[in-house]
């Protein structure tokens, strides 16, 4: 009795357990199928491939410009700081600021009564030493010369004498009628004649160019020293005249008549305002591509249109405190509204390219080591990456030289991460880019029925 009391419970435990068994093994069926059914789904996904949504552009011919741009400072094409070269109260002044001026206009006097005095004093003085040149230069010799002259002639009449004495009696010696003793005696006193008549004649050279000269120079100094003092003293009351040295207008006049301006101080500042020029300082490697002549724009805050210049001036040297090129730009300014002083914005095109191969600069992709390439749609909706050579950048657009043909279609956004061969969408990215734009329609486009009825709400 007590073993079949011990053999129930036993019984009981093991059905217990082969339930269990049976339990565990139809979970272990379940998630099996489950596991299944779930890669069956994930190897259908990935058969089907999604379109990655991309914006697209197609590779054009346009005109591009490689522009330079710096920021500069204007300048007067031409300025004066007329300095007084004499101290002295100003008398008078004839221009005011703003004034336009002529070169060699008489802009201010300056207290002259001194200098006009001696400038008289000093023109007298140059009359009297003019008349008294004048005078001794064309006035008889000197004694000595006078009688060297005379004792010249003299002995040039005795000389020419004893020619004719000795010529006739050579012919009578010649037809017999004279002694050979005369011929000999006249043609002794030729021989006397004819050097006394040199002697007297070197005499009279020899005074002409010492004592003459001398004589002359010392006028001529007196009247040069006369016209010295004359000039100096014209110079200096003409320093108290002040004129303009060019051509403008008054841009500055800050005193008064009555006034005595100090030392190195401008009296007035005269600037030629026809044109301007801006002058700029930038790298070495852009002032390498300029050139005098190069077309430039000046861009100036608060005009609506920039001004239009050209390339005047690329500095031969390296500014040696900043290491840049100094550039000008020079551009008219008929009716002055650009000034001097202002801060503008210079674009300087150092090269034109017509008919060249452009994409947006969005689709050109850089890499870390410097190569650049895009992302090319093909006909099987699918990008492909494709390496490129890049030339100028101009505005938001590149200029393609190598890897690409016109009419080509480039993923112009969306490219970053893209991986290669990747199925894109370009409707899908036009519809993404109207959704984000505004929500009226475009013309020509039909208004959508949540547009409509927005319309009719207001």
């Amino acid at each position: 009795m007590n073993t079949e009391k011990l053999l129930v419970p036993r019984t009981i435990r093991e059905g217990t357990r082969d339930c269990r068994n049976i339990y565990r093994l139809a979970i272990l069926i379940l998630f099996a199928i489950a596991i299944a059914t779930l890669s069956v789904g994930c190897s259908k996904e990935k058969t089907e491939e999604a379109a990655v949504p991309v914006a697209a552009a197609s590779v054009q011919k346009a005109t591009v410009q490689r522009v330079i741009t710096a920021d500069a400072v204007l300048f007067p094409l031409q300025q004066a700081a007329i300095i007084p070269k004499i101290s002295a109260p100003i008398k008078e002044f004839y221009v005011n600021r703003g004034s336009k001026v002529h070169k060699g206009q008489l802009l201010a006097v300056i207290e002259n009564s001194d200098l006009a005095a001696a400038r008289e004093e000093n023109k007298g003085v140059f009359e009297q030493a003019e008349a008294a040149y004048v005078t001794s230069t064309a006035a008889g010799l000197p004694e000595e010369i006078q009688k060297a002259t005379f004792d010249a002639q003299s002995a040039k009449e005795m000389f020419d004498a004893q020619q004719k004495v000795y010529d006739s009696r050579q012919d009578l010696f010649k037809q017999g009628a004279l002694p050979r003793k005369d011929l000999d005696q006249a043609g002794v006193s030729l021989t006397q004649a004819r050097a006394q008549y040199e002697l007297a004649k070197r005499h009279l050279d020899s005074l002409n160019a010492v004592v003459k000269q001398q004589e002359t120079k010392g006028f001529e100094g007196q009247l040069s020293a006369a016209k010295g003092k004359y000039l100096g003293a014209q110079a200096q009351y003409s320093y108290s005249e002040i004129r303009s040295p060019i051509d403008g207008v008054v841009t500055d006049r800050p005193l008064y008549p009555g006034e005595t301006p100090s030392a190195g101080v401008p009296l007035l500042t005269v600037m030629d305002l026809s044109r301007v020029t801006a002058r700029a300082h930038i790298p070495q490697k852009d002032a390498a591509l300029l050139k005098v002549g190069d077309p430039a724009t000046i861009e100036v805050a608060g005009f609506d249109k920039p001004a239009e210049g050209k390339v005047t001036l690329v500095s031969p040297a390296l500014d040696p405190n900043s290491t840049t090129v100094e550039v000008w730009v020079q551009a008219k300014n008929p009716n002055q509204v650009l000034k001097p002083g202002t801060s503008v914005r210079l674009s300087m095109v150092s090269e034109t390219v017509p008919d060249a191969l452009i994409v947006p600069a969005s689709a050109v992709l850089t890499a870390t080591d410097g190569t650049t390439t895009v992302m090319v749609i093909g006909s099987d909706q699918h990008a492909h990456q494709l390496a490129v050579k890049v030339g100028i950048r101009q505005d938001d657009n590149v200029q393609i030289l190598e890897g690409l043909k016109e009419g080509q279609n480039v993923v112009a956004a969306g490219a970053y991460g893209l991986p290669d061969n990747s199925k894109v969408s370009v409707e899908a990215a036009k519809e993404k880019e109207t959704e984000k734009g505004s929500d009226k329609p475009s013309a020509g486009e039909k208004p959508s029925a949540k547009d409509s009825s927005k319309e009719k709400k207001q």
